[in-house]
Formats: C-alpha cells, sequence, structure tokens
C-alpha cells in the first residue's frame, strides 16, 4: 500500500508538472496568430526599405541595392544618402 501511495504520489507531481509546462507553451503560443497576422498584412515595399538600409549600413553600392532589393535608382540613392554615415 506504500509503494502504491509513493507512485500515485509520483504520478501526482508529473501531472502537475506537465500542467505547468503546458501553461507556459500556451502563453507562448497565444500571441502567434496575432503576429501572423500582421506579418501579413505587413507592406512589402517596407520589408524592401528595411533591407536596404541595412545593406547600405554594411557598404552597399546603390547598384547592389538596386538589384538585391528592387528599389529604383532614385530610391536606392536616397537610400543610400539617408543611412550612410
Amino acid at each position: 500500500l506504500k509503494e502504491l501511495s509513493r507512485r500515485l504520489d509520483t504520478y501526482q507531481n508529473g501531472n502537475v508538472q506537465m500542467g505547468e509546462e503546458l501553461h507556459e507553451m500556451r502563453s507562448v503560443v497565444a500571441p502567434l496568430p496575432e503576429k501572423l497576422t500582421r506579418l501579413e498584412q505587413r507592406d512589402p515595399t517596407s520589408l524592401s526599405f528595411d533591407q536596404a538600409a541595412r545593406l547600405v549600413g554594411m557598404g552597399a553600392s546603390v547598384d547592389e541595392l538596386t538589384q538585391s532589393c528592387g528599389l529604383t535608382q532614385a530610391e536606392a540613392e536616397l537610400m543610400s544618402k539617408m543611412h550612410k554615415g
């Protein structure tokens, strides 16, 4: 009887621990649908400009910006002037 009681305690402790971990996982997963929706609705051109700004910071040329980010020559020149420094 003592052995069964010990086993029951072990199982109960395991269940409590699993419940706590499940609760923690839910708090991590719960905001994901909203974040995904925001990403899907984000203007794709803003991604190009963000990428271009990073590339300028790494020393990319105007030609590299037009090729890799799909910017026009004028946009690439403006990005280069704005983000160099």
